[in-house]
């Protein structure tokens, strides 16, 4: 968390130990805040909360943040430049804290086991190449945890009704059906019946609570989707693309390097 604004082009993952010396800060990216060891306290926007491993925070861009530790500690802080992966944007409308269950925090310690110094990792042998290969899948996996989470944040102190109301569509339920219906054209009165709502109606509750059109976001979905997809070497390029929906690798292929700004085949090789 260095002073000062700053921003990020990618996602990135790193453990941190704070001080018992009171620091703030404030940057131009999402950041979440994840206990391993020990606990710190952090403020945000006036609300405080002590971190440990059952617990995060998730400290929106531009937010000024106070933070300090509490002993010894050990936190994974995931830094997210706004849109960057297929996460509702109303997840970070505001400053909000969020239990972590048993499924995330063995999540987070299996990433935390394959970090080392904080600052980079031991697969990535100082390649930048295979350190940002090793971020975009750390935080995909994180991102679509807190996903799983976030039907509770409806009723969190301060959500005005129509927050409620987009909060209403279950981004857990919409995130399953989209994930079942990944390699089909999206078909959004399907998804709407599914999630109870009129077509009209339930388009304009995706973007308040997404802040983007659904095939904004499942373009998204199909190609962080195809992160995990590429580990597996049985599958070719050819059956990644399709099984997230592309019409053909080719597309596929050129959505995957504008976004990643490396092509497919280019990454898979980096995991060998």
């Amino acid at each position: 968390m260095a002073s000062g604004i700053v921003t990020v082009a990618s996602p990135s993952v790193s453990l941190r130990r704070f001080s018992a010396s009171e620091a703030s800060d404030v940057h131009e990216f999402h950041q979440i805040v994840l206990g391993l060891d020990g606990s710190m306290v952090m403020a945000v926007d006036g609300i405080e909360r002590q971190i440990d491993r059952r617990s995060a925070w998730l400290v929106p861009a531009g937010s000024r943040h106070d933070y300090a530790g509490i002993g010894d500690n050990r936190q994974l802080v995931l830094d997210l430049p706004a849109a960057s992966l297929a996460v509702p944007e109303r997840l970070f409308e505001r400053a909000r804290t969020m239990d972590v269950d048993s499924a995330l925090t063995q999540l987070v310690g299996q990433i935390a086991a394959r970090a080392t110094n904080g600052v980079g990792f031991a697969e990535a042998n100082d390649s930048p190449a295979a350190l940002r290969h090793f971020n975009w899948n750390a935080a995909t996996q994180l991102c679509a945890a807190l996903v799983q989470g976030a039907r509770g944040f409806a009723n969190s102190p301060g959500t005005s009704d129509a927050q409620r109301a987009a909060a209403g569509l279950d981004f857990a339920r919409i995130d399953r059906w989209l994930r079942v219906h990944l390699s089909e054209p999206l078909r959004i009165a399907d998804l709407a019946t599914h999630c109870g709502f009129g077509l009209r109606r339930f388009h304009q509750l995706f973007i308040e609570a997404f802040g983007e059109t659904p095939h904004r976001y499942l373009q998204r979905l199909r190609l962080d989707t195809s992160i995990t997809l590429l580990a597996d070497p049985r599958r070719s390029l050819t059956d990644v693309a399709l099984d997230v929906g592309f019409g053909d690798q080719s597309a596929y292929t050129h959505a995957f390097t504008r976004r990643f700004g490396i092509a497919p085949g280019q990454w898979r090789a980096l995991r060998h």
